[in-house]
């Protein structure tokens, strides 16, 4: 154990030096890790700023170490996750590691992939969720093991060109929390996905290409400014979840009511009116539809002629071509 103030000045090159530190004081706050020879950090806490610049130091010195271990694996390296490190670049040395299948780089500072990424294609996990990209990078388009791509939390507005072809065992794309206003036709490529989720983007419309992906089994479009569902939804024939919540969805399309395997639908916080034709034939599980001004059944107007007459006026006129009734005798 190290205590006082004069550890400050010399723990990085501590850090360097020793394997197997256990517990760490320094006026007040504390750092706890284990097993540091396997270079895994478990505890991180303190509590006097000073030491942030000493945080960032250390952080990185622990990221190379990682990395230089994962490099002496080779191709044996199967999995490599630095969360949180601040990784501001994508380690290049990546190439590296051809029979890498996980890459989890998720809460860092990276705001564009290296060129190397694209050497990885027996990628299967790619998690670059809570980063600062701005696209979907063209280089993802090389990974065509690629099964799971996290992508959520960034500041992504568009996706490059080409992207989606190469993504053809792609079944899971979560591209939650970004900036997108549009998704580009060439999605409904991704024809093994079964899994899409595109939360808290700005989309105004989605392209009836999404409505070809025919193994689709949930999908999730909450808050967003959608305006209206395709009516080529229907042909989602295995679509078991679908999401909808905080858009500004006015009516929902014929083509709904023709999800037979359809289980759970979510369509609160919109401005929907009254439910399509067909709509009690699903065979719905969960349904959600508060914050609706919803009407059971569509109301009618009716079509008045110009002239209205009253009642009493049609009487009188209807008596007055009227011959009078004879009169009829009764014996008795």
């Amino acid at each position: 154990m190290l205590s006082g103030p004069t550890c400050s000045g010399y723990f990085p090159s501590l850090a360097r030096k020793s394997s197997n530190i256990s517990y760490l004081h320094h006026n007040g706050g504390w750092l706890c890790f284990y097993d540091t020879t396997i270079l895994q950090l478990d505890v991180l806490k303190i509590y006097n700023r000073k030491l942030s610049s000493i945080m960032v130091t250390f952080s990185k010195i622990m990221t190379e170490r990682l990395l230089l271990r994962a490099l002496k694996g080779g191709s044996n390296t199967k999995i490599i996750t630095l969360n949180g490190k601040k990784i501001r670049k994508m380690p290049s040395a990546l190439e590296k590691l051809p029979g890498l299948r996980t890459l989890d780089l998720q809460n860092n500072l990276i705001s564009k992939v290296c060129p190397e990424l694209s050497t990885l294609t027996q990628l299967t996990l790619l998690n670059l969720g809570n980063n600062l990209l701005e696209e979907v990078p063209e280089e993802i388009k090389y990974l065509t093991s690629l099964k799971r791509l996290h992508l959520f939390g960034n500041r992504i507005c568009r996706i490059a060109t080409g992207v989606c072809d190469g993504l053809q065992e792609l079944i899971m794309l979560n591209l939650n929390n970004n900036q997108l206003t549009s998704l580009p036709q060439e999605v409904g490529r991704l024809r093994n996905l079964t899994y899409l989720s595109i939360n808290h983007n700005q989309l105004t419309m989605i392209p009836t290409e999404v409505c070809s992906l025919e193994n689709l089994y949930e999908l999730h479009l909450n808050y967003n400014q959608l305006m209206y569902i395709p009516e080529e939804i229907k042909l989602l024939q295995n679509l078991r979840h679908l999401f909808l919540v905080r858009n500004n969805i006015e009516v929902l399309p014929e083509g709904l009511c023709h999800l037979k395997k359809l289980k759970l639908l979510d369509i609160a916080g919109n401005v929907i009116q009254i439910f399509p034709a067909g709509f009690q034939e699903l065979k719905l599980r969960e349904f959600y539809c508060e914050g609706n001004p919803l009407f059971v059944k569509q109301p009618i107007t009716a079509k008045l002629p110009k002239v209205i007459w009253t009642l009493q006026k049609v009487m009188l006129e209807d008596l007055s071509h009227k011959k009078p009734m004879p009169k009829v005798l009764c014996c008795m």
